[in-house]
């Protein structure tokens, strides 16, 4: 077993190269923000409504998924919501077909996306999904040919991504449940 390298802390209290996100597709995002609001005392939820990140690659094809994202934290460990939003095939639709809604992967923070997806598909896992994002840099989705528990999405770790997960994170500490749901920008 290989020592596990401690990374730097980030604004929002986890480290790079730990799990920071917990990702589910959800059928509908309002009814689902609505759930871990009042059922699981989770929010506020930062919404996208609409996310067609450019130059996305799903399985090494040029891709026009459009999904709606939402995020808030519980504790330090950021939960995202992705509703799809059309019949395009993606990482997304994928899991839906082979189990349906739920729990689709876990996000690890990246100092450097392409050497750490170098070494999952050295290990054995397949390139599914890639596209850049609001934040800056691109992500990548890996699949371990069996999903289970689910893919392995690497967040590239810059500026922006540290500032914006930092204010969702801020935003949840004593949060007395007022404005639940707000704008991603």
């Amino acid at each position: 077993m290989t020592a596990i390298k401690q990374g730097r802390t980030l604004g929002f209290g986890q480290r790079t190269g730990q799990i920071i996100q917990m990702a589910y597709v959800v059928e509908d995002i309002h009814a689902s923000m609505a759930w871990w609001m009042a059922d699981a005392r989770t929010g506020p939820w930062f919404l996208l409504d609409h996310f067609l990140g450019p130059d996305q690659t799903y399985r090494g094809a040029p891709s026009q998924a459009d999904v709606a994202i939402a995020m808030a934290f519980a504790g330090h460990m950021q939960i995202e919501l992705i509703q799809p939003l059309d019949d395009h095939p993606s990482v997304y639709r994928e899991i839906i077909a082979e189990r349906g809604y739920g729990f689709h992967h876990v996000g690890i923070a990246c100092d450097d996306v392409d050497a750490e997806c170098a070494a999952y598909q050295a290990r054995g896992y397949t390139l599914a999904f890639r596209a850049a994002v609001p934040t800056g840099g691109a992500v990548a989705y890996l699949d371990n040919g069996r999903n289970q528990p689910g893919m392995v999405e690497l967040i590239p770790v810059t500026q922006g991504m540290d500032a914006t997960f930092t204010r969702f994170w801020q935003a949840s500490v004593d949060w007395d449940g007022s404005d639940p749901i707000r704008p991603f920008a």
